[in-house]
């Protein structure tokens, strides 16, 4: 099903619950690569989700319940790395493990994790995205 209304704009009953709590700029990216894709690949919605999750997180990181523009454009995990249908390696679930260990520990910070002075980049990685999963499962109750 299109994302977007007839004059572009991402139609908000359409969008994921992460994107409906994130700024116009990360709701337009995913609904516009997704409608894009959906063209693209004969209306196979699976593969429109994937591309336009891969687009947004391209721009975006996911944050606790939403997502927030990243410091810098590009891939944020192994698996945006080698793109494609058939791309390999771990996703960070929207988390962006390729920004410097000082990034990870600030949203770490930002989402109150504790232990975080003394993890690793991967453990921070993996907390961030567990505390991602929790507050997002707590703004949809």
């Amino acid at each position: 099903m299109p994302k977007t209304t007839a004059r572009g704009e991402a139609k908000q009953s359409e969008l994921p619950s992460t994107l409906r709590r994130s700024d116009e700029k990360a709701q337009r990216t995913f609904a516009e690569a997704h409608d894009a894709a959906l063209e693209q690949y004969n209306g196979n919605e699976q593969r429109a989700h994937r591309v336009a999750y891969a687009a947004l997180k391209h721009s975006y990181e996911k944050v606790g319940d939403h997502w927030e523009p990243k410091p810098r454009r590009g891939p944020s995990d192994e698996r945006a790395e080698g793109g494609g249908p058939r791309a390999r390696g771990k996703t960070a679930e929207g988390v962006n493990a390729n920004a410097p260990k000082e990034h990870l520990l600030a949203v770490a910070r930002r989402l109150s994790i504790s232990g975080r002075s003394r993890m690793t980049k991967d453990e921070l990685v993996e907390a961030i995205q567990k505390r991602n999963r929790q507050e997002t499962r707590s703004a949809r109750e």
